[in-house]
C-alpha cells in the first residue's frame, strides 16, 4: 500500500481501477464529441501489460441505426472506420496523457449488428520508451 498527499492509503489495484474508469469516461466524451452521441455503456480493461481495450456499447447514432435497418452494414462499418482513423490523434493523446506511456498502435472496430458494439484498443510502448508514438505518424 502507498499513501497519497492527503494521508489516504491506496493500493496499486485501486490506482489501476481508477485509470481504467478515467479511460472509459474519456472514450464516452470522445464519442460524444466525434459522433454526437456517447455509448450507453463503457468499460476498459488491461489485456496484458501493454494493451488497453475499451468496450463501448450502444454507440450507434439514429442515422446509423437507419443504415442498419436498410442492411447497409458494410457501408456503416466503412463510414465509422473512416471517421475513427481520421481522429487517431484525438483518441491516442488522452491515453498517452493518462498512462504516461506512448501509444504504439491504435485498433478500432465495430459490430454493426449488435447495436454498435465498438472496441478501441491501444497497444502501448513499454514504460520508459523514448521513441516516436503512433500519433506522431498520424495526420493532424
Amino acid at each position: 500500500m502507498s499513501t497519497d498527499e492527503h494521508g489516504s492509503r491506496s493500493t496499486v489495484e485501486e490506482a489501476r481501477t481508477g485509470l481504467l474508469m478515467e479511460i472509459s469516461n474519456t472514450m464516452v466524451r470522445l464519442y460524444k464529441e466525434q459522433f454526437g452521441r456517447g455509448p450507453t455503456k463503457a468499460r476498459t480493461y488491461w489485456a496484458g501489460p501493454d494493451m488497453l481495450t475499451s468496450v463501448l456499447e450502444g454507440t450507434l447514432t439514429p442515422a446509423e441505426r437507419n443504415l442498419v435497418q436498410m442492411e447497409e452494414h458494410q457501408r456503416l462499418r466503412d463510414m465509422r472506420m473512416f471517421f475513427q482513423y481520421a481522429t487517431v490523434r484525438e483518441f491516442c493523446e488522452p491515453i498517452e496523457h493518462l498512462t504516461g506511456r506512448k501509444v504504439r498502435a491504435f485498433i478500432s472496430g465495430i459490430d454493426t449488428e449488435v447495436d454498435g458494439l465498438s472496441v478501441e484498443s491501444f497497444l502501448l510502448h513499454p514504460a520508459g520508451y523514448d521513441g516516436p508514438s503512433r500519433i506522431e505518424f498520424s495526420p493532424r
